[in-house]
């Protein structure tokens, strides 16, 4: 026969903290026995309903379902493994599993073993990737104070502006040295919203101001060499055909990968198109498909919808194989997916398509993004201009040098 089980959660009115809020906590009642545990979260008294057993604040709200979830998933684990659970077990399953660092680089490992499930789950390893540099960083500052890690009721100003030296001093560029300072932020801001800090301490600490972003990509003659010249090395040439599709889809590596047979369309004349939500943004790109971008397409799997449509290997190996491509073919530029889809977005740019046309095909979120790409080709004509004026000026000094000759 299967427990009753039940959650209801409350806070306690008779105790508010000197900031206005008081806690929430979680009875668990399984079989008519009842245990109280605390969730941890914080709201005021009068953000509280007390009919659905919830805050007013979604964020709070957020935290509260997690943590509801966590609850579930322990009592179905419990029951899987012991047949029996009474609340008094669960209560001890949730405490120990709902234990918090109180330290610095602690949370900082904890993060990262999210962001590590988040990227199988959304089937990209960027960010946590990122997060291991920005974490070896900070251990190794605070190595260098002569600490193995930091309380968080120990952090200072002080701190967050030395280790911001400390990055500068490692030769890092303005947006690396952020990078790795919103890691800190991220970490400390997690320590505020679960009541181990009353306010960010590191709050004043600037970032490096960065220049403008520059957006790399590849001439139109280079892109043609890429698809004139076939590679004999299996590798190499799915790298070929993956950047010549980006290239003319602007799809991101991510959504390479995530590519499946439902996302190809086709219109009433039939043109065929691709609609996916960007990994990144969650925004729909819609893109009608080149002809050799389909005439790639076609070449893999467009039927089995229990499989993506390129057999991709992992980022970090399509990266090298980018890299290599380019080297065979001596350009200049350091081939990457992110080549590739800006490639595509100065070309729409400089072919008259309109910066909301691009917008869509690229999945952005704002036009901002795309008008990016007009800065790029406005800075080279600019640049072709001068060549222009360096020119004529050239030919007019000439031409005065050989009239005064021949005088």
């Amino acid at each position: 026969m299967r427990s009753t089980y039940k959650q209801f959660y409350y806070i306690n009115r008779g105790r508010v903290k000197a900031d206005g809020t008081t806690s929430i906590f979680c009875r668990i009642t399984i079989d008519g026995k009842v245990s109280a545990i605390a969730t941890g979260l914080y709201c005021a008294p009068e953000e509280w309903d007390t009919k659905k057993g919830e805050a007013k604040n979604a964020r709070v709200n957020g935290q509260l379902q997690a943590f509801r979830l966590r609850i579930d998933e322990a009592y179905e684990q419990a029951t899987k493994e012991k047949g029996i659970v009474t609340a008094e077990i669960l209560k001890n399953v949730i405490v120990d599993a709902n234990t918090i660092p109180m330290t610095l680089l602690a949370t900082g490992e904890e993060e990262r073993e999210r962001l590590r499930l988040r990227s199988i789950r959304i089937n990209s390893t960027s960010s946590y990737r990122q997060s291991k540099t920005s974490q070896l960083n900070l251990r190794e500052f605070i190595g260098l104070r002569g600490m193995n890690d930091i309380a968080f009721e120990d952090l200072t100003e002080e701190f967050g502006k030395s280790y911001k030296l400390f990055l500068i001093g490692k030769g890092y560029s303005a947006s690396n040295t952020n990078h790795n300072l919103c890691w800190l932020q991220r970490l400390v801001y997690i320590a505020v919203d679960r009541g181990l800090l009353k306010f960010n301490p590191l709050e004043d600490v600037g970032y490096e101001k960065k220049g403008s972003p520059k957006r790399r990509h590849i001439s139109r003659n280079d892109l043609l060499l890429i698809m004139e010249t076939p590679m004999e090395d299996k590798a190499l040439e799915l790298a070929r055909r993956m950047f010549v599709f980006s290239s003319l889809t602007g799809l991101a590596y991510v959504d390479l990968r995530n590519l499946y047979p439902h996302h190809i369309g086709m219109t009433a004349d039939g043109r065929k198109y691709i609609r996916e939500k960007r990994a990144k943004t969650n925004n729909e790109a819609f893109i009608p498909l080149h002809p050799i971008a389909e005439q790639i397409m076609s070449l893999y799997n467009t039927a089995d919808d229990s499989k993506p449509v390129f057999p991709l290997s992992s980022r970090d190996s399509m990266w090298f194989e980018f890299h290599s491509l380019g080297v065979a073919l001596g350009i200049n530029e350091n081939l990457t997916a992110h080549v590739a889809r800006h490639t595509f977005g100065v070309n729409m740019v400089t072919s008259g398509i309109s910066m909301e046309s691009i917008a869509k095909m690229m999945g952005h979120s704002n036009l901002r993004s795309t008008q990016v790409y007009a800065v790029i080709t406005d800075d080279k004509i600019s640049k072709d201009m001068d060549k222009l004026m360096l020119r004529r000026e050239t030919k007019e000094t000439d031409q005065n040098k050989n009239k005064e000759d021949g005088k």
